[in-house]
């Protein structure tokens, strides 16, 4: 699968060829009962990037698939009331250890996080929940990590911390040799009325201080000195990250969301999104993605259950 509506996925396609290297990712599906969660699902576990577990009203369920047409008579199917009970089954599975990875089906993101992050049943870990986009942005050489742009409304900078150690070990799970960490402002000279400078000038310090590690970061960084090798020489901006980065982390929710889709409607881009932070990935679809951009999510989440099982150290507990 080489192009899609927006042109070639290079990218997308050697993650997913690195993913098909590895076991399919056990992955309980909450609620897929609507064609498009159907049909994703199906082309996921037919390339090998997924075995999928069915969470839902059976009904639903093969009708949804006779919709797309799918044969999923090979998938297990375990039934549930409703969408809520399709989640909280679906995080139960995570729990007893028999899913290495949870995906959205046709319920809403709430239901599925909330399911999550419950206090008692859920799976939280002690670092902050997060959200990752990976994009494939033409002209642009290497995958795109942009975080965090659909969980945290206004991270603090404990907040921050999580979601750059997070964005580090996703660049890693994806086999970045370096992963090169840009701390976003409006700026990249700090200064106290606008407060995210003061938070990246910090985080960097951490950085330097071992309580943020493997990753190189630099920061606050504009847009363009970023990751525009040229706008960081026009300032003298000199550091390994400058016009380098692979991983933009945004001050808050909105700049995040207008910045990843401003690449996705106005530059083609693709954008595959994970949820780190809990005890497995989380493969959160938007019911608009095209089919690489499903497969790409399918593939990280494989990736990053990898890196997991390689090293018990690296877990998140």
């Amino acid at each position: 699968m080489k192009t899609t509506a927006n042109g070639p996925r290079e990218r997308y396609d050697r993650l997913v060829h690195a993913a098909q290297q590895l076991p399919p990712v056990t992955t309980a599906v909450a609620h897929p009962c609507d064609k498009i969660s159907i049909e994703g699902v199906v082309e996921a576990a037919k390339l090998g990037l997924i075995a999928p577990i069915l969470l839902g009203p059976p009904a639903r369920i093969r009708e949804a698939a006779q919709q797309a047409e799918a044969d999923i008579s090979t998938f297990p199917v375990e039934g549930s009331a409703h969408s809520h009970d399709s989640a909280a089954k679906a995080v139960e599975l995570v729990r007893q250890g028999k899913a290495e990875a949870l995906m959205k089906g046709s319920l809403h993101t709430d239901e599925l996080m909330g399911a999550v992050v419950a206090r008692e049943t859920g799976i939280r870990t002690a670092r902050r929940i997060s959200h990752c986009f990976v994009m494939d942005v033409p002209g642009h050489k290497d995958p795109l990590i942009i975080t965090d742009a659909a969980v945290n409304i206004a991270p603090s900078l404990a907040d921050k911390v999580d979601i750059v150690q997070s964005a580090i070990d996703l660049g890693h799970a994806l086999g970045f040799q370096e992963v090169r960490v840009a701390i976003m402002s409006a700026m990249e000279t700090v200064n106290p009325a606008v407060p995210s400078t003061i938070e990246a000038a910090a985080l960097c310090k951490m950085a330097e201080r071992g309580q943020i590690t493997g990753g190189i970061l630099d920061g606050p960084l504009a847009l363009d000195n970023a990751i525009n090798e040229e706008a960081a020489a026009i300032k003298h901006i000199v550091s390994p990250v400058a016009g380098r980065a692979n991983v933009l982390v945004v001050p808050d929710l909105e700049s995040g969301n207008m910045l990843a889709k401003s690449l996705s409607f106005l530059a083609g881009a693709a954008a595959a999104g994970i949820v780190l932070g809990a005890r497995v990935p989380i493969i959160l679809t938007s019911r608009a993605d095209s089919v690489i951009t499903r497969l790409a999510s399918c593939a990280v989440a494989s990736l990053v259950a990898e890196a997991r099982r390689r090293s018990a150290a690296g877990a998140i507990r």
